[in-house]
């Protein structure tokens, strides 16, 4: 037994998922009625959900007191990056929904939810979420909330001796190990969310929404195969597709079946190890990309909105509609404070249009119905281009180190 597991471990990680994504689809088609294997799944989920919270508070707190005077961290970059990067999404959405207008068919029952009513309130909440109770941060898995409580900790820790800083420092290795662990059972995981996806939801019942879905998706495929490489590439100046096709492969294929920013955020930290970035970077750049790097909620806002907007029959010029692009990136940076995420966002980017809060919310209902699809490639366009950009930022201030030192010789 042991050889088997020295074996099987020795495989690449990305081609053990792979197996559990086929195997996953044929257990799925031989035995649906086997219930039981989607718990793998379930384990799995969970499993990275409790120790993502913990792993961001130790390794945060970790690096900032440890941190020492002089060394960059690049978090400036990233953010731009981040903010770039969102409001493209939102902005290729609006102009996919003009080439390829979607109608809806709407119900008269609307969904009994609650919607934000302003920017003001999304934002307002984003700044409480800053100043949540410290346990309650982690019981919720507010991820905005740990990062700052682990950046004051961090300040305030680092006058204190080393020997309390190795302490800290130990846990953060102690909670790495132990996230290194739960990866191993990945494709056990990614086998039994394939078998529940295929079994419960059944992906043929969303054909009647094949035309929304190919504008969703074709948006965010067009994001992540050529809005983010271009970007790579202005800041780089190198082929951007090995960088953008690794981070695809090993974060957003898992990210795809977790659908859950929070629960890949150990993912990407070991894809950002792999590539050899700067701890003190990643550690920061990754837990806040799962909150606030939010290109796929951008589409969604955008085209779900713009659905609407031809459905009802209004009117809007381009320019009316490039202020959606610009209002879907800022909602979108803080869709992750808001109960059901992007979608809950799509009745104040409806307001903009005059479209009623009861019509708005039947298309959150319609969007809860593709939310197989939908939230599985927005969360792997999402988490995927965590890694993307805090690479790409590493290695643009590479390339300038270098330039400096080939002119200083």
């Amino acid at each position: 037994m042991k050889t088997i597991i020295l074996k099987w471990n020795k495989i690449s990680l990305v081609k053990r998922i792979f197996a559990g994504i086929i195997l996953g689809v044929i257990l799925a088609l031989v035995v649906p009625k086997a219930t039981g294997i989607a718990i793998f799944g379930s384990l799995f989920v969970s499993a990275l959900k409790a120790v993502a919270p913990i792993l961001v508070l130790f390794l945060v707190m970790s690096t900032i007191s440890n941190h020492k005077k002089g060394i960059q961290t690049n978090m400036k970059k990233i953010i731009v990056l981040y903010g770039i990067g969102t409001f493209l999404a939102g902005f290729v959405a609006v102009g996919a929904s003009f080439i390829f207008p979607v109608s809806l068919s709407l119900v008269t029952e609307t969904a009994e939810m609650t919607s934000p009513e302003s920017i003001v309130e999304v934002l307002k909440n984003l700044l409480f979420q800053v100043v949540d109770n410290p346990a309650n941060a982690l019981l919720s898995a507010n991820y905005i909330g740990i990062l700052a409580w682990a950046i004051l900790l961090g300040l305030a820790l680092k006058g204190v001796n080393d020997t309390t800083k190795n302490l800290i420092t130990h846990f953060s290795d102690a909670i790495s190990k132990i996230v290194t662990w739960v990866i191993q059972f990945a494709p056990f995981g990614i086998m039994g969310l394939v078998f529940e996806t295929i079994t419960t939801n059944g992906l043929i019942s969303l054909l009647d929404y094949g035309k929304l879905l190919f504008v969703l998706i074709g948006c965010m495929l067009f994001i992540a195969l050529v809005v983010n490489p271009l970007i790579v590439f202005l800041n780089t100046r190198e082929n951007p597709y090995p960088l953008v096709f690794s981070c695809l492969r090993e974060s957003g294929i898992t990210a795809f079946f977790t659908r859950s920013s929070a629960a890949n955020i150990p993912i990407n930290m070991r894809l950002c190890e792999k590539l050899k970035l700067n701890p003190d970077t990643y550690s920061v750049s990754i837990p806040l990309g799962a909150t606030i790097n939010m290109a796929g909620a951008a589409v969604t806002i955008s085209v779900l909105t713009l659905a609407a907007v031809h459905t009802l029959g209004i009117q809007v010029d381009f320019g009316t509609a490039l202020i959606l692009s610009v209002l879907s990136a800022i909602a979108a940076t803080g869709a992750s404070g808001v109960p059901g995420g992007s979608l809950l966002l799509i009745p104040l980017a409806c307001s903009l249009f005059g479209i009623s809060n009861d019509i708005a919310m039947q298309v959150v209902g319609v969007g809860f119905i593709i939310g197989v699809l939908q939230d599985s490639f927005e969360t792997a366009l999402n988490s995927s281009s965590d890694v993307l950009f805090t690479a790409t930022a590493e290695y643009a201030k590479q390339r300038k180190e270098d330039k400096r030192a080939i002119v200083s010789t």
